[in-house]
C-alpha cells in the first residue's frame, strides 16, 4: 500500500523536483535536512534549538574537523503531501540525514525512500511503537517512543485501582499505534478499554465531532479517560468536556505528553486553565545537570520569548549533536561524502527526471554510527538498545493545579512509578514490585484529594435488573412476600446492606425468575446475565467453577459445602459405655486427687486419731479405703483436725460436683439417641448402590454425577424440607445430600436426622455479575466490610438462627473434658498444700520446744541425721503418748530437783520443768 502512494505522489513531486541539480554541496560543507510543521509548537521549538546546535557545532571544529553543518528546513505545514515533497526534494539534493518527519504517517512513507537511498532519518516526535521494526532500518527514534508512554499510564491506572478505561484519539496512524501499545499493557495488568472516541485527524476534527464524542463517554460506567491527540485537538477536548460539567468530582482525566508540552511552550490562560483542573499528563524525563540549565538559561535570547522550551526542544538539539558526532566519526574513519544515482532510478527516468534522486554511499556506516552513539547530551545520556529505542527512557508525571503543575513522581521502565528521580535508582537493583510504587497526592478534577471511585452506573435512566430466584422451599434465604409483594430474606438483606456502603447510588429492580413449582435452575438463571435479560443475580448462588467462567462473582457471603445427612439411629450398647463422660486426663487427674486428698488427711490425723494408725499395711489400706470412699460420701473414719476437717469439706464439694456431672453426662449419653446409621459420610454413598436425595436447582445433581460418578438413576429430585422429611421416612432415600447453611435449619428443626462425615466441596455463595463489571469488585469491597463491622453476623443470626433441638452433637460432645474442672482441682490442690504448710509449721515449732534442751552427745557426722531421725519419730508418734512422756519426765525432774536443793549450797541455781496448765512446758532457773 505505501509502494502504490509513492507512485501516485512521486509523479506529482517530481514536477518540484524537474530542474533542480544535483550540485554536490559548497565543499567542506556538511548537509542535513530538517521536515516539520514549523507553525507547531513542537515544530517551534524544535527549528529554534536544531539552529542552536547547529551553531554550536560550527563553533566546535573538533566535531567535524573544520568542516561546516548546513541545515536546510522543509515546512511541512500540516500536510502530509508537502512532507513527502520536502523529503523528495531533500533526496534530490546532497544530504547525509534527515530529521523528521513530524508524524508517524509520514514516516511510513518516506521511509522507503530512506531505505533505497540510504539516507539515515531522525525523528523525536514521530514515536509511534511499530517504526522502531525492522521494516524501517533507516529510522531511528530519538526519543522515548510511546511504547514507553504507554506502558507509564497502564501503571498509573493501575496503581490507582482503575480497571476501565475509555480513550479518546484521532484516527491517525500514530495514534492507532499506540493505542494498541495502551491496550496490550493494560490487559498486562487485568485492565482493559472499554471504550475507544475515534476522532477524525487534526486537521478535521470538529468540535461538534468532539461534543458528540463526550456526550457519549458521559452515559457510560467508566469515569476514567485518556486523552491522545495533537495539542489542537487535545485542547478542544478539554474545553468542551468543561462546558459539559466532566471535568467534575468523579472523572480521572489523564493526558498522554502533549498537555505537558503546552504547558511548558506556550501561557496558559485562566479559562484555560479550568478546563484542565486536576488532569494528569506526562512529560520525558531528562535529568538535571549544568549542561541543560545552562540551555534553559540561553533559551530566552534564542526563542525571544515567543516559546518555551520543552523536553521535545532539548531532543532536538541532541539530534543534531548526534548526527554530527557521527559524520565526524565517519571522516574520521577514512569516509567520503559522496552521492551517486542508482542505475535502475536512472532507467525509469524519461519525463519524471527520477534519476534526479541520489543514493548516500556512506549512508549505512552513518547508520551503524549513529546507532552506535554513546555521549552525554542535554538530555543525558545518549545510547541505543538493539531494538534502535533509546536507553532507559523515562518520564515526569504531572498533575495540572492552577495555571500550572505539580510533580507527583516518575516513570521508568528500570523501576516504575517512583517519588524518587530515575538516575538515583539505577544505582540499585532494579524493583518493580507493588510496594516499591509510590506517587504523591494528586489533586483530581473539583479539587478534591479523595480519589474517585473511577466508576459510576450508567445514566441510561433504566434501573439495574436483578434476578433472584423464586424459590419454593427454604424462603429464609430469598422469597416473596404475598401482601406487601416485597422480597425479603437473608441473601436480600446482605445485598441491600451491601449495596448502601457503594460510593454510589445503586437504582436497581428484583425480577423472580422461576415458575413457582419448583426451584429454578440457578445455572439458568447464571446464563441469564450473559445474554442481557439480567444485569445481575442476587440470592443463594454457589461459586462453581462453571458458573465463574461467563460471570463475574462477588466475595462469598456465607461459606458453603456438601453434606450428608440421614436418619438418626441408637447407638449400639457397649460394655464400657460408663467410662464415656469423661475423657482419659480426665478420668486420670480425677483418681490422682482421690489419692493425694486422702494422704493429706492421714498425715493431718494421724497423730491424733486412731484409726489413721497401725502397722504400715493397714494405714495403707485406710489410705486407699478412705480417698475412693469419698466419692459416695461413704468414709467411715472420721476427722479429728481443724485441718482436715477444712480439706475433707473443700473434697467433698468437689467430689458432689464431679459426680452430679458424671451422672448427667452418663443419663444423656445412654438416653439421647446418637448416629450409628450404616452410611457414615460420602465414600460410604458412593460404594453402596442407595438413592441419594438432592435440592432441585442446585450444583448438587452436577457435582454428584460427574464430579464422584454417582449414576442419575440414584439421584433423587428433592424440592423443599418437607420432601426431605418424607423421602427419608418412607426410605425412598437412603440419604439427603446439600448445601450446609440450607442442612443446618434443616437439622435444627427435625431431630430425628444427623449429618455424617466430613464437609465435601468447599464454596460459598455469591453475587453474579456480567464479566469485568466493576460492580462485583464494588460488592466484594462492601461485603468484607460487613463482615469486619459485625452486619453480616447480625443479618445471618436474624434470618438463620438455630431453632429447637440442634443436631451438631457428635459422639464426644457430651464427654467433659479436663479444662471444665480446672478450676476445681486448683482449689482443691491449693487447699490441700496449704493445709500441709500450717500442719508442717505447727510440728517444727512443736518438736524445737519439747526438745530444743534435751542433752544428747553430739558428733559433727551424727548432728544433722540424729535430729532428722528424731523429728520423724515425733512426728509419727501419738499425741497422747508425747503428753504422757512429757509428764513421765517431768515427774523425774521434780525430784531430781528436790535432791539437788538440799544438797547444794545457797546461792547455787537449779534447773525446774515447769508444765503449763495447757500442756506445753518450759524450763525455770532458780
Amino acid at each position: 500500500m505505501d509502494l502504490n502512494l509513492l507512485r501516485v505522489v512521486v509523479p506529482l513531486s517530481l514536477l518540484f523536483v524537474l530542474g533542480l541539480s544535483q550540485q554536490n554541496s559548497s565543499l567542506g560543507n556538511v548537509t542535513f535536512g530538517a521536515i516539520f510543521t514549523f507553525g507547531s509548537i513542537n515544530g517551534r521549538v524544535a527549528r529554534i534549538a536544531m539552529e542552536a546546535a547547529v551553531e554550536d557545532v560550527n563553533s566546535d571544529p573538533r566535531i567535524l574537523g573544520g568542516r561546516k553543518l548546513v541545515l536546510r528546513t522543509s515546512d511541512a505545514n500540516f500536510s502530509g503531501f508537502r512532507s513527502i515533497i520536502g523529503g523528495l526534494q531533500y533526496m534530490a539534493k546532497d544530504i547525509v540525514a534527515v530529521i523528521g518527519p513530524q508524524t508517524s504517517g509520514m514516516v511510513h512513507i518516506l521511509s522507503h525512500l530512506a531505505n533505497a537511498l540510504h539516507v539515515p532519518m531522525l525523528s523525536f516526535t514521530a514515536l509511534e511503537p511499530t517504526l522502531s521494526s525492522l521494516q524501517y532500518p533507516y529510522f531511528i527514534q530519538t526519543a522515548p517512543n510511546d511504547l514507553y508512554q504507554m506502558t507509564a499510564i497502564a501503571d498509573m491506572v493501575s496503581y490507582f485501582g482503575y480497571k476501565e478505561v475509555v480513550v479518546i484519539y484521532t484516527d491517525d496512524d500514530q495514534s492507532r499505534g499506540s493505542m494498541v501499545a495502551l491496550a496490550n499493557k493494560l490487559g498486562e495488568r487485568l485492565c482493559r478499554i472499554t471504550y475507544k472516541a475515534v476522532l477524525s485527524p487534526e486537521a478535521l476534527a470538529t468540535p461538534q465531532e468532539i461534543r458528540n464524542e463526550l456526550v457519549k463517554i458521559s452515559l457510560m460506567e467508566s469515569r476514567v479517560i485518556v486523552v491522545h491527540a495533537f495539542a489542537a485537538v487535545g485542547n478542544i477536548v478539554f474545553d468542551m468536556a468543561h462546558t459539559l460539567r466532566m471535568m467534575e468530582n468523579g472523572y480521572v482525566w489523564i493526558a498522554t505528553a502533549w498537555l505537558s508540552t503546552v504547558l511548558d511552550s506556550l501561557p496558559v490562560t485562566r479559562e484555560s486553565a479550568k478546563s484542565i483542573q486536576g488532569v494528569l499528563t506526562l512529560r520525558p524525563h531528562t535529568p538535571d545537570s549544568t549542561r541543560k540549565r545552562a540551555f534553559l538559561s540561553r533559551w530566552k535570547k534564542l526563542s525571544n520569548g515567543s516559546v518555551g522550551l520543552n523536553p521535545y526542544g532539548l531532543y532536538a538539539y541532541d539530534t543534531v549533536l548526534m548526527i554530527a558526532k557521527a559524520v565526524g566519526e565517519f571522516l574520521e574513519g577514512g569516509g567520503i561524502i559522496s552521492f551517486s544515482n542508482d542505475p535502475i532510478l536512472s532507467s525509469l527516468g524519461g519525463s519524471l527526471n527520477i534519476g534526479a534522486l541520489s543514493t548516500f554511499d556512506g549512508g549505512k556506516q552513518l547508520l551503524v554510527n549513529i546507532l552506535q552513539t554513546n555521549m552525554t547530551g542535554l538530555t543525558g545520556q545518549i545510547a541505543f538498545q538493539p531494538d534502535k529505542s533509546i536507553i532507559r527512557p523515562a518520564f515526569e508525571l504531572l498533575n495540572v493545579i492552577g495555571e500550572g503543575y505539580k510533580q507527583i513522581g516518575y516513570w521508568s521502565n528500570y523501576s516504575g512509578l517512583s517519588t524518587v528521580p530515575p538516575e538515583i535508582l539505577y544505582n540499585k537493583p532494579p524493583n518493580r514490585s507493588s510496594a516499591s510504587q509510590q506517587l504523591e497526592g494528586v489533586v483530581w478534577p473539583g479539587g478534591t484529594m479523595v480519589k474517585p471511585h473511577g466508576w459510576v452506573l450508567p445514566h441510561n435512566g433504566r434501573p439495574l435488573r436483578i434476578g433472584i430466584p423464586d424459590r419454593v422451599g427454604y424462603k429464609e434465604f430469598v422469597s416473596k412476600d404475598e401482601k406487601t409483594n416485597e422480597i425479603h430474606g437473608y441473601c436480600i438483606d446482605v445485598f441491600l446492606a451491601a449495596a448502601e456502603l457503594l460510593p454510589y447510588a445503586l437504582s436497581h429492580e428484583f425480577i423472580l425468575f422461576g415458575d413457582r413449582h419448583k426451584n429454578p435452575s440457578y445455572s439458568e438463571l447464571v446464563n441469564l446475565i450473559t445474554t442481557g435479560v439480567f444485569d445481575a443475580a442476587v440470592g443463594d448462588i454457589t461459586i462453581v467453577t462453571n458458573r465463574t467462567k461467563i460471570v463475574d462473582f462477588t466475595q462469598p457471603y456465607i461459606e458453603s459445602g456438601l453434606l450428608v445427612v440421614v436418619p438418626v439411629r441408637k447407638q449400639s450398647s457397649s460394655a464400657w459405655a460408663f467410662l464415656r463422660p469423661f475423657t482419659a486426663p480426665m478420668w486420670a487427674v480425677t483418681g490422682v486427687f482421690f489419692i493425694m486428698v486422702a494422704v493429706v488427711v492421714w498425715i493431718l490425723e494421724h497423730r491424733i486419731n486412731d484409726e489413721f494408725r497401725g502397722p504400715p499395711r493397714k494405714q495403707l489400706i485406710t489410705i486407699l479405703w478412705f480417698g475412693f470412699s469419698t466419692m459416695f460420701f461413704a468414709h467411715r473414719e472420721n476427722t479429728m483436725s481443724t485441718l482436715g476437717r477444712m480439706v475433707l469439706i473443700i473434697w467433698l464439694f468437689a467430689v458432689l460436683i464431679i459426680t452430679s456431672s458424671y451422672t448427667a453426662s452418663l443419663t444423656s449419653i445412654l438416653t439421647v439417641q446418637h448416629m450409628a446409621p450404616s452410611i457414615r459420610g460420602i465414600e460410604s454413598l458412593i460404594t453402596s448402590n442407595d438413592r441419594i436425595g438432592f435440592q432441585v436447582g442446585s450444583f448438587a445433581e452436577d457435582y454428584l454425577n460427574e464430579e464422584l460418578s454417582i449414576a442419575k438413576s440414584r439421584l433423587v429430585p428433592l424440592g423443599s424440607p418437607e420432601e426431605y422429611v418424607d423421602a427419608l421416612r418412607n426410605r425412598r432415600v437412603t440419604a439427603v445430600v446439600d448445601e450446609r447453611p440450607y442442612m443446618e435449619l434443616f437439622l435444627s428443626s427435625y431431630c430425628e436426622f444427623q449429618a455424617v462425615g466430613h464437609e465435601f466441596t468447599k464454596s460459598g455463595w455469591g453475587f453474579a455479575f456480567p464479566r469485568d463489571s466493576p460492580l462485583a469488585l464494588d460488592m466484594s469491597t462492601a461485603i468484607l466490610t460487613l463482615s469486619e463491622n459485625g452486619e453480616l453476623k447480625k443479618i445471618r443470626d436474624k434470618w438463620l438462627k438455630v431453632r429447637g433441638c440442634s443436631q451438631a452433637n457428635t459422639s464426644g460432645s457430651n464427654r467433659f473434658q479436663l479444662d471444665s474442672f480446672w478450676g476445681l482441682f486448683i482449689i482443691c490442690g491449693t487447699a490441700c498444700s496449704l493445709a500441709l504448710i500450717i500442719y508442717l509449721c505447727k510440728i517444727i515449732r512443736k518438736f524445737n520446744r519439747y526438745f530444743a534442751h534435751e542433752s544428747e552427745p553430739i558428733t559433727p557426722n551424727n548432728s544433722r541425721s540424729s535430729r532428722i531421725q528424731r523429728f520423724l519419730s515425733f512426728a509419727d508418734e501419738k499425741e497422747e503418748d508425747l503428753k504422757r512422756r512429757l509428764k513421765r519426765n517431768h515427774s523425774s525432774t521434780i525430784s531430781r530437783g528436790d535432791s539437788e536443793e538440799h544438797g547444794s549450797s545457797s546461792g547455787t541455781k537449779s534447773e525446774i520443768l515447769v508444765q503449763r496448765p495447757n500442756g506445753n512446758t518450759y524450763f525455770q532457773y532458780s
